[in-house]
């Protein structure tokens, strides 16, 4: 767009630009000072700075790609994520046009001209033009979706609305004042690059053949040029007091996001210190943990996808981020102030319920589906902490098992069994008589003392001999990974544990550690590097299939079965092995593997994580009935898993279901075995390997 020659006919255009940006950028950098970054800094530092080649690098397919948003339109095709595209590239493109046609233009002219030829200001002004309509079509889209068919994830706060309402309608309005101030330069006379545009062209070829005339069209062609700008400036000041605060939020959380594997929780170095074990005030939050909340979009796809809220519990990971920007902007002015109003006005209680913490399952499928990269599990494992290590309150289902691993190294609490005794007539080695064993095979507690899982470990057992692969476990050496204490929130016992498993793994010089538990797999493959024990580490799926590529153990036995495999949430989504367990499950004869509706990063939790395996849930469905429904569904023999977790859920969901309402008799026939078990099966009669 072309600029008058003046505003108000007395002071020159790029006087009354600056003047007004300015007044509108201070005004911008007011709000964001005072509502976010004195606010944020209250925080504890994140230590998000290192590799920044690698942040900034690694950032730009989520911000200018939009991988997180675009994540679910060939999956599911959402529509709403294309469209979100659009809009953003839309908006760039207008952006970088304002700093060109208007800042640029109205007093560096010679500037612009050199960054943009005649022609190309043609082809930029005909894009900008047909956007523009694109967008106003775009809109229209959004507000029906917003109002009238509105889908269940934007149900979860209706008091963003108004704010979607007066975002949709000034984006409108600068749409249609790009193509009327076109429209009246044209109808005015006005030529040049600028006046190439298509539509813009058209409506002011038709002023003019109207009988408009010049000195009108002149007039309005300066009216809506400045009421434009305006617009422009106005978007600039609503940004940091409004929930689209996440623009500028969004980048900043994508440069400084988690490098580690998306199941790493982060380590408190200062146990021994600390002043207050985990968070509930502002300022033991880190910066990064307090940022989320202006990055949040509010857009409802993390508790649309959380199971302990589709099962119908209290938690909404969305409110958790959100409510922890409100309560800061509560309290957090009179704190930067040097005056704490938190004792009475406290964060978990009136903002974020316990019990909304407590239904979390860890699962990550809110991580997975955030377009902007919010990271709810720290936050929530955060406040876990303070309530069990400060306040000693917990659900006591969940106290019960941390008793069992503080005094037994186990949370199976009441287990006559001990960690060797599914191994009897198997002729397994210990590591401590074979200390040059080649591999660590972690059986885990769920493996070695829970009845129905000791049956995998027996067939990983099989399949490792007939591979003839040199091995051995730590037999009552091994005691709890602490993964369950530290999703519980007692992260004093589970550094105690892992001290002690990371003692004895550099006690025995241990190479490579293969596990049957994806909770195993995680923790010590992500987490034990934080405490000084840097181990390698698979997960059985990774190391079977390796096996099975080279040859060394060949599934002859069909089976002539259907499985539907089912994503562990701490295998697939926190450390993203997906094809191997697929691969094991193609390689066994007369399988024929078919997919659950939600699979892969998508997955929905068997209802386990988090604890979960020895807490009641608190309300509303049971989150391994929704899944095992689902296996339903797909029409499968057998739901297979790659996790004892996963075994035990489908194994009750099953035997539950079967048995209850509607489905009764509709499970009859239907299995659930871990893939090794299937394996093993199909290895048959097969002699070990030498």
């Amino acid at each position: 767009m072309v600029p008058p020659d003046s505003l108000f006919g007395v002071i020159p255009t790029w006087i009354g630009v600056y003047l007004i940006s300015i007044l509108a950028f201070g005004t911008a950098g007011y709000f964001l000072y005072q509502r976010v970054f004195r606010l944020v800094l209250l925080g504890r530092p994140s230590n998000r700075f290192d590799q920044p080649g690698r942040r900034l690098i690694g950032s730009l397919p989520y911000i200018f790609g939009q991988r997180k948003v675009l994540q679910r339109v060939s999956l599911r095709q959402d529509r709403a994520g294309l469209i979100h595209f659009i809009i953003f590239w839309g908006f760039l493109s207008f952006t970088i046009s304002y700093v060109l046609f208007i800042f640029l233009d109205v007093a560096w002219r010679p500037l612009s001209k050199t960054i943009l030829t005649d022609t190309g200001v043609r082809i930029f002004v005909s894009y900008l033009d047909v956007l523009a309509v694109v967008f106003l079509g775009v809109l229209v889209w959004a507000a029906v979706r917003r109002w009238v068919a509105t889908p269940r994830r934007l149900s979860f706060d209706l008091t963003q609305g108004k704010e979607a309402g007066i975002i949709l309608a000034l984006i409108a309005l600068l749409m249609v004042f790009t193509l009327l101030a076109e429209a009246f330069y044209v109808a005015s006379g006005g030529t040049g690059p600028h006046s190439a545009a298509p539509i813009g062209g058209a409506l002011g070829n038709a002023f003019a053949g109207a009988g408009m005339g010049v000195g009108l069209a002149n007039g309005l062609q300066g009216f809506f040029w400045w009421a434009h700008l305006v617009i422009i400036l106005g978007f600039a000041v609503y940004i940091p007091i409004s929930k689209h605060m996440h623009m500028i939020g969004a980048p900043i959380n994508f440069v400084t996001r988690n490098l580690e594997a998306r199941g790493t929780l982060s380590t408190p170095a200062d146990l021994e210190t600390a002043e207050v074990f985990g968070a509930h005030r502002i300022q033991d939050f880190t910066q990064r943990q307090l940022l989320d909340g202006y990055a949040c979009s509010v857009c409802g796809r993390c508790s649309d996808v959380c199971p302990a809220n589709f099962s119908g519990k209290i938690l909404s990971p969305m409110h958790i981020v959100e409510n922890l920007k409100e309560h800061m902007l509560e309290v957090g002015p009179a704190l930067a102030d040097g005056n704490d109003l938190q004792e009475e006005k406290p964060l978990i209680g009136p903002w974020i319920p316990e019990q909304a913490l407590w239904d979390c399952l860890t699962c990550g499928a809110c991580m997975q589906e955030c377009p902007v990269g919010v990271e709810h599990i720290d936050i929530i494992v955060d406040m876990r902490r303070y309530m069990v290590m400060e306040k000693a309150e917990m659900p006591e289902s969940g106290m019960n098992a941390l008793v069992s691993l503080e005094q037994r190294g186990h949370p199976w609490r009441g287990t006559t069994y001990t960690r060797t005794d599914w191994a009897e007539g198997l002729d397994v080695k210990i590591l401590a008589d074979h200390p040059d064993t080649e591999v660590l095979f972690w059986v885990g507690c769920t493996a070695a003392l829970e009845q129905r899982s000791q049956s995998v470990a027996r067939s990983m057992v099989s399949v490792l001999k007939r591979a003839g692969v040199d091995f051995a476990i730590l037999g009552n050496e091994e005691t709890c990974t602490g993964d369950p204490a530290r999703r519980m929130g007692n992260e004093y016992l589970y550094q105690m544990l892992a001290g002690q498993n990371i003692e004895t793994f550099k006690q025995y010089d241990v190479k490579k550690i293969v596990t049957i538990c994806p909770h195993c797999f995680n923790t010590i493959k992500n987490e034990y590097p934080h405490l000084g024990g840097d181990f390698e580490v698979m997960h059985y799926s990774e190391f079977v299939a390796d096996l099975i590529a080279q040859g060394r153990i060949k599934p002859l036995v069909e089976l002539n079965t259907t499985i539907a495999y089912h994503d562990s949430c701490y295998l697939g989504r926190h450390n993203e092995v997906y094809e191997a367990p697929r691969q094991i499950a193609n390689a066994i004869p007369g399988v024929k593997l078919v997919e659950f509706d939600r699979c892969r990063g998508q997955g929905f939790c068997c209802g386990a994580g988090g604890g979960h395996m020895w807490m009641e849930e608190s309300g509303g469905r049971r989150v391994n009935h929704i899944r095992t429904e689902q296996y339903l569904d797909t029409e499968a023999d057998t739901v297979a898993v790659s996790c004892p977790y996963c075994l035990q859920m489908f194994e009750e969901g099953i035997g539950s279901l079967n048995s209850e309402g509607e489905n009764e008799g509709k499970f009859e026939g239907k299995r659930a075995k871990d893939l090794l078990e299937i394996l093993d099966e199909s290895l048959g009669e097969a002699e070990p390997a030498d």
